[in-house]
């Protein structure tokens, strides 16, 4: 049986494709290659995904610098420069992007540059150590972002031109249950392990994630992408700036935004949690394994939890998740400060994190929905390329809680960070119900 048959046989069975009007909304010589491309960017997706996990930020990276004894100050750096990092070029690029007929090659040259970035951050772990290693980890994580950015956009391009409407959910959610599992089987074998987690297997887990995104662009290449529009190819940043208006006319965004940013807490105290952890527990495989359990069991248990109560009230779901996450943290500072032989048992603040973790799926859920549901057509357009363009810089702001670790210790970053939570969740009180 050829490919092209069992993929069609696969996709009839996994989607229940019965509509014959459902590739109204793309070209009908792309219609013909749908069961293809559709496994195609599943396997593609699954493998960057998994990419994603074996170098997460908040968890990996962190654990990587502890490792090289890398300087404190650096880790406020690693979450913001990941994500605003691919958030803000994306702006300047949309444009060139829009311009181009075939844009899967750009995805596919995106992905071999963030796989180059993560070997020769493997290479740094052998070579290097202190300043030196951090700020080389720093440099390639900043290259790292803006061919994240450069993917992100091309890949929602060639998603809507080569699968049609109601399917393109159902890609992403295969992948990222699959790459889910993967995680959770590799945190499982850390732990099973027992073995200390230091150079050697640093080195594994960023050699692994760099294989993972040449595989993904081998795999996008094989992509049979037909070339499509080349017109309104508009500057974001441009658009953007020409809104700020609406931060000092329109309250309830203005609200919203100032909220947003004060939630950003959830994503930046979590690699302050993994390092002390480092800190009191030791090297052990077994302490990277249960946080990478930590973090793909609270994803996939919250979500589902944190969507149906968003569609009853967003602005409380991001009430609750602020006060979580500033829950979280003053305990932890606590325990550190009377306490702190609890932290030494290995299971404690991954337990911590687990809970910090569903936190921020409720942040991520809430403020999503929220912007949503807060305006409709255009308006809801202008509402997020600004939020999310301001939030690029705050992110990059919000950096210097690493300085904040350093002077005054890592505990102090997180109840410094978490105080702001509840300031976000006392601000998100007063937004109107959208």
């Amino acid at each position: 049986m050829k490919a092209s048959s069992v993929s069609e046989n696969l996709y009839d069975k996994l989607v229940n494709e019965e509509d014959a009007r459902i590739c109204k909304a793309i070209d009908e010589r792309a219609c013909r290659e749908v069961p293809g491309n559709f496994f195609t960017l599943i396997l593609s997706y699954f493998c960057s995904k998994l990419g994603d996990a074996l170098a997460n930020p908040k968890i990996v990276l962190p654990w990587v610098m502890e490792v090289l004894q890398a300087p404190v100050y650096l880790l406020g750096f690693l979450v913001p420069i990941r994500e605003s990092g691919s958030l803000l070029p994306q702006l300047f690029i949309a444009s060139f992007v829009r311009r181009q007929p075939l844009r899967k090659w750009l995805w596919v040259g995106g992905s071999v540059l963030q796989a180059l970035c993560m070997l020769a951050m493997a290479a740094v772990v052998w070579t290097l150590e202190g300043a030196a290693a951090g700020w080389a980890i720093i440099a390639l994580l900043v290259v790292f972002a803006l061919a994240r950015g450069l993917c992100s956009v091309a890949a929602k391009d060639v998603l809507g031109k080569t699968i049609p409407k109601s399917r393109r959910g159902q890609v992403n959610g295969w992948s990222a249950s699959a790459a889910g599992l993967v995680t959770v089987l590799l945190a499982v074998a850390l732990i099973v392990s027992k073995n200390e987690l230091s150079i050697w297997g640093c080195t594994l887990l960023l050699l692994g994630a760099g294989g993972m995104w040449l595989l993904a662009a081998v795999i996008y290449s094989r992509m049979v992408e037909f070339a499509g529009e080349t017109s309104g190819g508009g500057n974001a940043i441009t658009e953007a700036v020409a809104r700020l208006g609406l931060l000092r006319n329109d309250k309830p965004f203005r609200r919203f935004v100032i909220t947003r940013s004060l939630l950003l807490c959830s994503a930046l105290t979590a690699p302050y949690y993994v390092v002390l952890a480092q800190q009191q527990v030791g090297q052990s495989g077994v302490l990277l394994g249960l946080f990478l359990l930590a973090s793909g069991l609270a994803s996939l248990l919250s979500a589902p939890f944190w969507g149906r109560f968003a569609d009853v009230s967003s602005r409380r779901v991001m009430m609750l998740a602020a006060w979580l996450t500033a829950v979280l943290g003053f305990m932890v500072f606590a325990l550190h400060t009377w306490a702190p032989h609890w932290l030494g048992y290995s299971a404690v603040l991954p337990v911590f994190y687990f809970f910090l973790t569903v936190a921020h799926q409720g942040v991520r859920v809430g403020r999503k929905t929220y912007v949503v549901d807060l305006a409709e057509g255009n308006r809801r357009t202008d509402y997020v390329a600004l939020s999310n363009t301001i939030i690029g810089v705050v992110l990059l702001l919000l950096g210097v809680s690493g300085w904040i670790a350093s002077e005054l210790g890592i505990s102090w970053a997180i109840l410094l960070l978490s105080a702001a939570g509840a300031a976000g969740a006392l601000l998100a009180r007063t937004l109107p119900e959208a």
